[in-house]
């Protein structure tokens, strides 16, 4: 090649202006990044004043740039933590919800039980004399275990009940029976032809499978609560993974990076990343929707002639006709006593109390006409919860992109993790296994999350637990989770409860989510020519080859 023409070829790649400086030879300044970056807390040390080459930058496209590498991890884990605290507030949010419901279902529940109990004491005394107010332990020891039963411990409604009735047959027989002189083993042989004698008639018949099913129903109802509010907890606090993490500082503060900060996601892009980052938790929806709809069924139990309010309210009154049926045979069932296990030696009191029981007639408990309508409310506002939050886990990308991503009419000006332009890829189905071919996301789906995966094993145990509740079968929950208590006592601790008196109204409102974060309007827009390298560059490669030759 002539030396003459080599030169101008020189002289021409060394004049010929860069395509991303438009011929100005000035770099654009960064001083609307730097007032940015300043404004999330970050140090000015080491930011550039203009523009820079961006090879450095692993996450963020490498063109022209006002982020450096420090920068850019600063950001990244920004966008983490940012993102990680939405998580939790959504999570905080229905578990709030939830602790709310728990809250008042538990209190109505034993504020029932406690009026129950404060009718006995009343209306008992007064009728039944002597032979309630020597033998008050018998009745409170018996709401005493319903009330643990109820808080989880381990107690066996049935015997508890069967306790009950054996008590109060050996304090009555021998309050009818004051002259004689009767010991244990008379009383346990009055015990025994119990069975066939039925004292009590079909009471202890009847108001064991009430009381059972009822309790059963109302306990394992509250446990629900208490075990999807705990599961919201402990899934929410799960970390994000550094591949998560990538892909959200892309989505969130590459814009800022690319000199596009006004640049809003593209809601397709958002939706794949946030269904890429949030794939675990997808899983959890078939066995939530499932645990929803066990409660579902649950709650239809408190409703009807055989509800909470009204198993729990008659109490008084089915026990005193009970001891009403006793009292009106007690000579018929002393006979059969005596004859199948002898006639008690003389030498008690004369007085049994039983002519006052018999003219004083029965006790009477008066039922509030307001109290059916109250539950009915309560079992209204926790089931209209409990489908709103049914959707929940597969909804939550949707519910956190919302507030940050460009409306339809943006969508050929979205940011879609490299430029401003429309983002093509379709969006991804829900749960791990859909993942696998996620474009912002790289997943292995034969890693599961394990604590993920463990509470989704909770929630199968509790929902079994609920159907077999619905079908009046008792469950034990004492080792329903691995840190809940089994007393019922709460739901969640610290920070994550709301504070307020023990009845309090439960919280509809949806999960909180804030919106994209803030950026700086005085941030302009980089000029898109710096998207590629200088012709220049290749001006010289190209004259570099014919070197050669």
């Amino acid at each position: 090649m002539d030396f003459p023409l080599l030169m101008a070829l020189v002289f021409c790649a060394l004049t010929v202006p860069g395509f991303g400086d438009m011929g100005s030879g000035k770099a654009q300044s960064c001083s609307d990044i730097r007032q940015f970056y300043n404004g999330k807390g970050f140090s000015l040390n080491g930011v550039p004043q203009s523009e820079i080459s961006g090879e450095h930058l692993r996450i963020c496209p490498q063109g022209y740039t006002c982020c450096t590498s420090v920068m850019e991890d600063s950001l990244s884990n920004l966008s983490r933590t940012e993102m990680e605290g939405l998580i939790r507030d959504a999570g905080r949010a229905l578990q709030a919800s939830l602790n709310g419901q728990y809250k008042v279902f538990d209190g109505y529940l034993l504020e029932l039980l406690n009026h129950s109990e404060g009718v006995l004491q009343e209306s008992y005394p007064p009728v039944l004399g002597s032979l309630y107010t020597q033998n008050t332990r018998v009745f409170s020891d018996l709401y005493t275990e319903l009330r643990r039963y109820y808080r989880g411990s381990n107690v066996n409604i049935e015997e508890a009940l069967n306790e009950f009735w054996a008590r109060l047959l050996e304090r009555l027989f021998k309050g009818a029976n004051g002259r004689y002189l009767i010991g244990d083993d008379y009383l346990e042989c009055v015990s025994k032809q119990s069975e066939t004698l039925r004292p009590f008639g079909d009471t202890p018949r009847d108001l064991k499978l009430k009381v059972t099913r009822t309790f059963v129903a109302a306990r394992s109802f509250v446990q629900g609560l208490v075990i999807s509010g705990e599961v919201v907890r402990k899934v929410s606090q799960v970390p994000l993974s550094p591949e998560c993490m990538r892909a959200i500082m892309k989505m969130t503060y590459c814009p800022h990076c690319r000199g596009v900060p006004s640049a809003r996601p593209c809601a397709n892009y958002c939706a794949n990343v946030l269904k890429g980052c949030l794939a675990n938790q997808a899983d959890l929806d078939t066995e939530w929707r499932n645990l929803a709809d066990a409660m579902l069924q649950v709650a239809n139990r408190f409703e009807g002639a055989s509800s909470v309010d009204v198993v729990f309210r008659s109490l008084p009154t089915h026990m005193s006709e009970a001891i009403t049926t006793m009292m009106d045979n007690i000579d018929t069932f002393n006979n059969k006593v005596f004859q199948a296990c002898g006639n008690p030696r003389e030498g008690g009191t004369s007085s049994t109390g039983l002519e006052e029981v018999k003219r004083r007639g029965k006790v009477t408990v008066e039922t509030s006409p307001t109290s059916g309508a109250r539950l009915e409310k309560l079992v209204s506002d926790v089931s209209s919860r409990l489908r709103d939050m049914q959707p929940y886990w597969v909804s939550l990308p949707s519910t956190l992109c919302s507030d940050r991503v460009a409306t339809r009419t943006q969508a050929d000006k979205c940011w879609n993790g490299m430029a401003r332009a429309r983002y093509l890829p379709e969006v991804m189905g829900d749960g791990l296994a859909s993942q696998i071919n996620n474009p912002e996301v790289e997943i292995d789906i034969t890693k599961p999350d394990m604590t993920i995966r463990q509470q989704i094993m909770q929630l199968k145990i509790m929902t079994n637990r609920l159907k077999n509740a619905f079908n009046g079968n008792d469950v034990d929950f004492q080792d329903t989770s691995d840190d809940v208590s089994g007393s019922g006592s709460g739901m969640c601790t610290d920070e994550n409860c709301p504070r307020g008196p023990r009845l309090m109204a439960p919280s509809t409102d949806r999960p909180k989510v804030y919106a994209y974060p803030p950026e700086n309007k005085k941030v302009v827009k980089a000029s898109a020519n710096h998207n590629l390298p200088s012709i220049a560059l290749y001006l010289l490669s190209f004259v570099m080859l014919l070197l050669r030759r």
